[in-house]
């Protein structure tokens, strides 16, 4: 028989499978994975609950029901100050993954480069190589991830077409600052790119404020901002992302999403777009209790003598395993976590282009997105093993 695509068969299983497996295998808390172990608002899922019975269960439209897509508009004039047209500059997604990718699609042709940022999420690589694109990464040094201009800058070249943009930033926490959007835009405008803007965790900033690069002078007509209800809902499994772009780019958007999925469940959309319609109150709450997670892990983390970097936003923390990893590489170190403490975590280096510059080998990604219980019983466990 002919071989299948050589690049998807190439693919090894991710650390993210890995990791799962090995805490399943050893009863451990799984802090790799990066989802809450609460359900959402009850409201929300009693408002999909009833939508499935009202008799609209057929396709939706191709672009979100004109209920969310409004939603989305006003959410982006309520929080950003951003004037959008629901009809033409919205579309929803079956996730925010797969609004990368339409995205993706609808700007980027085999040969053309797209800069990215690493540590960076793990889809991006593939999804990037799968249509023909050469990436050009660019690399934050730990421990505050701060933009390297002259790094940056050259990364751009004739043949970038687009930058994919991540903030708040998975793995690192990192919410891009102004000075640094500021950079990034003067780019786009010199290259004339595009800008894929991956804005999923908008909601979950500790004391600093979420900048969308679209607000920014020039970047309305360029950016695709991606946003995500499961991360802003706590609701990871109902797949629902959206994409606000110019409407001559979401029309492009649209049609790559209609070769990839089409629509997307009509109730849950329905559920969304109340969701979206909550008072500032529900965010700000998310936003706290998050935020207090954060701090019980960064500060037990603290006392077992590890060294956390700054995390102002996501649902992730990395730490420095330097004192305790007795020479071991952060792969190797992770899995005597899981084996000896019973507590799951991501080696950072995962996060990294594996045919690039070898990556930092002493950093582990947390998530926190836990009940309160949960991260101490965790704790509890390093403290034992480390002892």
């Amino acid at each position: 028989m002919k071989t299948p695509n050589q690049y998807l068969a190439s693919l090894p299983t991710t650390i993210f499978t890995i990791m799962s497996q090995l805490a399943v295998k050893h009863g451990a808390i799984n802090l790799g994975q990066g989802f809450p172990d609460t359900e959402g608002p009850q409201d929300i899922i009693q408002v999909a609950a009833d939508a499935l019975r009202d008799g609209r269960n057929q396709y939706a439209p191709l672009t979100g029901l004109p209920e969310l897509r409004e939603a989305v508009a006003a959410s982006n004039r309520r929080f950003y100050g951003l004037e959008v047209d629901p009809a033409t500059e919205v579309v929803v997604t079956s996730g925010a993954t797969e609004a990368l990718a339409a995205c993706l699609m609808a700007v980027v042709e085999p040969g053309d480069e797209v800069v990215v940022i690493e540590p960076l999420y793990d889809t991006y690589l593939p999804a990037l190589k799968l249509l023909g694109a050469v990436p050009r990464c660019v690399r934050l040094a730990p421990p505050h991830w701060s933009v390297p201009e002259a790094e940056l800058r050259a990364a751009f070249g004739p043949k970038t077409k687009a930058i994919m943009l991540n903030s708040p930033m998975n793995p690192s926490g990192k919410v891009f600052v102004r000075e640094e959007l500021e950079l990034i835009a003067d780019l786009v405008r010199e290259h004339d790119v595009y800008a894929i803007c991956d804005e999923v965790y908008e909601h979950l900033t500790f004391h600093v404020k979420h900048i969308p690069l679209m607000t920014l002078p020039g970047m309305r007509e360029r950016c695709m901002r991606i946003g995500s209800a499961g991360k802003s809902f706590s609701l990871t499994g109902w797949k629902v992302g959206y994409v606000t772009a110019p409407a001559a780019l979401a029309s492009v958007v649209a049609k790559a999403h209609q070769v990839l999925v089409f629509a997307t469940a009509p109730n849950l959309q329905r559920a969304v777009a109340y969701g979206l319609n909550k008072d500032d109150g529900y965010y700000e709450g998310l936003s706290a209790q998050m935020e207090t997670q954060r701090d019980l892990l960064r500060d037990g983390l603290h006392r077992l003598g590890f060294e956390t970097l700054p995390a102002d936003g996501s649902y992730f923390i990395v730490a420095d395993i330097s004192r305790h990893a007795a020479g071991r590489g952060d792969v190797e170190f992770a899995r005597w976590l899981v084996e000896h403490a019973g507590v799951a975590t991501i080696p950072v280096s995962a996060f990294y282009d594996p045919q690039g510059d070898a990556p930092p080998q002493n950093l582990i990604r947390f998530a926190f997105c836990k009940k309160p219980e949960i991260l101490r019983e965790a704790l509890k466990r390093l403290e034992k093993a480390l002892s």
